[in-house]
């Protein structure tokens, strides 16, 4: 009984108010159906977390465990990235490798908020893990931030995911300022030539080694994507490329959600930091999304055949969500435009920009010793 009223005495404003937040993630998740199989387990992890005296944190709590065993050791991230590229089809990409510029292009984000968050008085440290919000790659930014801002991993990873789930909210009103009707009308060429099973097979390989040698820092996460897609693209390993994909992925992305809730305690949330992350987070999508744009709109003055700059904002890494996005608006101002493919093909190309842009601001920061 003392123990019941001990809780209840020690439970607090902040503790009420994550209870309220985890239950908006809960909410987003089941009824607008936005990430639901990220954001429904962390909040439910923010609400085990905030119960005072909760068994499930702290030095014997299973949600402790989970976090030193899989985020403090960067185990769950990799092993997303190898159900991830399990998943991936690079064959638009490889059909169309000039994509490549803008999976670059659209990691804009990622350098911008970086700066941001420096002059804002962030740790180099802080500002580059708030950065990487702008990957559009949840497992990305969880890597980093456990790497050099523990502290903001809660923050930082609500702000990733929340904002993956609303690119159909953030990227279209993005893209209507930065073009004309008729720039949103340009078509592209149907004609794709099909991609060999031996391409397929060696794209993850070199990709692998070239990104390797350009950012070993890298390594963990392209090596684990690209694995992930040499077994789906082998053909002799079917059911691992089925396991990855399914088995895999739900457990290692219930586990990671609930274990990153628990990181949401009201004290270490609630704070002038949270509220930054959260902005900065959205300028990062922002800020990526223009980036492709003004990329592909800058290509066009020098080309014969113009690009449909609305694929530029394809080019951030929430893969497939982005490219859907980009040919409904394409339908909606030209009902017989079919610009999926090239959207694709960008978006595919973002997922490795991304981590290479992790790696080489990792590699950076660390050469520093800052």
């Amino acid at each position: 009984m003392e123990i019941l009223l001990g809780s209840f005495k020690d439970f607090t404003f902040g503790n009420a108010f994550m209870f309220f937040l985890g239950g908006i993630l809960i909410y987003l998740a089941i009824k607008k159906d936005y990430e639901p199989m990220l954001l429904l387990p962390i909040g439910f992890g923010a609400i085990l977390a905030n119960i005072p005296f909760s068994s499930a944190i702290g030095e014997n709590g299973f949600l402790t465990i989970l976090y030193n065993a899989g985020i403090a050791t960067e185990l769950f991230p990799v092993l997303i990235f190898i159900a991830i590229g399990a998943m991936i089809d690079f064959g638009p990409l490889l059909q169309q490798p000039f994509m490549l510029f803008f999976g670059a292009a659209a990691q804009l984000g990622i350098f911008v908020t970086t700066l941001l968050a420096r002059g804002l008085g962030f740790s180099l440290k802080e500002a580059v893990s708030i950065g990487i919000i702008g990957a559009a790659d949840g497992p990305t930014s969880i890597y980093v931030a456990n790497l050099f801002a523990g502290e903001l991993i809660g923050p930082i990873t609500v702000a990733a995911y929340s904002y993956m789930s609303l690119v159909p909210l953030i990227q279209p009103p993005v893209i209507k300022a930065l073009t004309t009707t008729e720039e949103r009308k340009i078509s592209m060429d149907l004609n794709l030539q099909p991609v060999s099973k031996t391409t397929r097979i060696l794209f993850p390989i070199i990709v692998t080694m070239v990104a390797g040698l350009i950012a070993p820092m890298s390594v963990a996460l392209v090596g684990s994507l690209m694995f992930g897609n040499l077994v789906r693209e082998c053909g002799v390993l079917e059911k691992l490329s089925q396991a990855a994909q399914n088995e895999l992925s739900n457990l290692v992305t219930l586990l990671l959600g609930i274990t990153i809730g628990s990181t949401m305690v009201a004290e270490n949330f609630l704070t002038w930091k949270t509220f930054l992350i959260l902005a900065m987070g959205l300028f990062a999508f922002i800020m990526d999304t223009a980036g492709g744009v003004l990329f592909a709109k800058l290509i066009n003055l020098f080309l014969p055949r113009k690009i449909n700059p609305m694929i530029g904002a394809a080019g951030i890494s929430a893969f497939p969500m982005s490219a859907r996005v980009i040919q409904k608006m394409a339908q909606k101002e030209n009902p017989g435009n079919f610009i999926l493919m090239q959207a694709a093909g960008a978006n595919v190309a973002g997922q490795i920009g991304s981590i290479l842009a992790a790696g080489v601001l990792i590699y950076l920061v660390s050469a520093l010793g800052i």
